[in-house]
């Protein structure tokens, strides 16, 4: 009676697109995409920590982000992939809690993430002389607690509200893992109060940030047209034009999942940019950071040297 109980409280998860008609070829692309997550971020992080030449608030706040996107591709994809191979859906309600959890931290933390690196490149373009007295490795670590504190604090209460609705009927969710729009349509009671909530959430985590990253960008994008150092003007544009590559992949998905309304999209809509934002996003960071950055590349060829030697 108590496991009857207790399953009783448990969720389905349908999977990612359950009618896709080669589901092995899809799990086998989505374990190649975390593998090249995990490999490409670990070793960013990695570089990052051994080679001196990159301790900067740059590449602080770069591992960071490598750290938050190692965290949130893993919150996600191996239960997702555990479910398929053994053939089971099923989620507890406690599991499906710490999951939805994990997850919002994580993104939340990020959008703070992408908003202090825009940040620091505003500063080291177009005040550079006062750069390493603004940057100071005591506000790096602030930074750092701020965006993890700021997503988790966010992301507490955006677990407990929508696991404490009553659920009505089928307790299938239909994705990959516990998010909160798909929880939601479990609900039996009005949660039209609750997503204007989080409508004012994302406006604070979402397109307050946004914004702030792209009035940066203009600024700083005016700056370099005026240096009169081409190399100078080249290495600015360079690594602004690679984070707002991830911004922009980052952002998109993210404000179309949470700022329009749940009913205007379908599940498999929202999967399809879940993934974007969830996997194909995380494994894309370090390769957009690293192809597109000398100084990594620099790194990462003195660390293989090494490792032969």
């Amino acid at each position: 009676m108590g496991q009857k109980n207790e399953s009783s409280t448990d969720f389905i998860l349908l999977g990612l697109f359950p009618w896709f008609r080669h589901p092995h070829l899809l799990m086998l692309i989505i374990l190649l995409f975390y593998t090249i997550a995990l490999t490409g971020n670990s070793l960013l992080i990695l570089l990052i920590w051994l080679d001196s030449r990159l301790h900067t608030p740059m590449y602080f706040l770069l591992s960071q982000l490598s750290l938050v996107d190692l965290a949130y591709i893993s919150s996600t994809v191996p239960k997702m992939v555990i479910n398929y191979f053994t053939g089971k859906k099923n989620i507890s309600y406690l599991a499906c809690a710490t999951q939805l959890f994990s997850f919002l931290t994580l993104g939340l933390a990020e959008c703070i993430l992408l908003t202090l690196m825009a940040c620091d490149r505003y500063v080291a373009v177009c005040k550079p002389l006062r750069y390493t007295v603004l940057m100071n490795p005591k506000v790096c670590l602030q930074m750092a607690a701020a965006a993890w504190i700021g997503g988790a604090l966010a992301a507490l209460v955006h677990t407990v509200y929508p696991m404490s609705f009553p659920m009505c009927g089928s307790r299938e969710i239909n994705h990959y893992f516990c998010e909160m729009p798909a929880i939601l349509r479990l609900s039996c009671t009005d949660t039209s109060v609750y997503e204007m909530v989080i409508f004012l959430t994302s406006t604070a985590y979402l397109l307050v940030p946004f914004s702030l990253i792209l009035t940066s960008y203009i600024v700083i994008f005016l700056t370099v047209l005026k240096m009169n150092s081409r190399k100078g003007r080249n290495k600015a544009l360079a690594t602004c034009s690679s984070h707002l590559t991830v911004v922009s992949l980052y952002f998109g998905q993210a404000i179309f999942i949470y700022m329009t309304p749940t009913s205007s999209h379908t599940p498999d809509q929202d999967q399809l940019v879940a993934v974007l934002g969830t996997i194909v996003t995380p494994m894309l960071n370090p390769l957009i950071y690293s192809l597109r950055n000398k100084e990594v590349l620099g790194a990462l060829r003195r660390f293989t040297g090494r490792c032969c030697n």
